[in-house]
């Protein structure tokens, strides 16, 4: 998938939000990292949108490309 396309736009977005939420429930990692990141947030506070907009754009790239 090209990054430079909308889609792979989308794609790293979401990943770079579902990290940063994974990375502060973890509290090893947390030490290590900032907490309050505003990707980190979008993640915890917007959990259910963002698991939706995960499975839309998996299965928009399994159907449609």
């Amino acid at each position: 998938m090209n990054v430079y396309s909308f889609d792979g736009l989308l794609v790293l977005a979401l990943l770079m939000i579902c990290t940063c939420a994974y990375i502060t429930k973890v509290p090893r990692l947390k030490s290590f990292f900032l907490s309050e990141k505003k990707a980190a947030v979008i993640g915890i506070r917007l959990h259910w949108i963002v698991a939706l907009s995960c499975v839309l754009m998996s299965l928009y790239i399994l159907v449609l490309k």
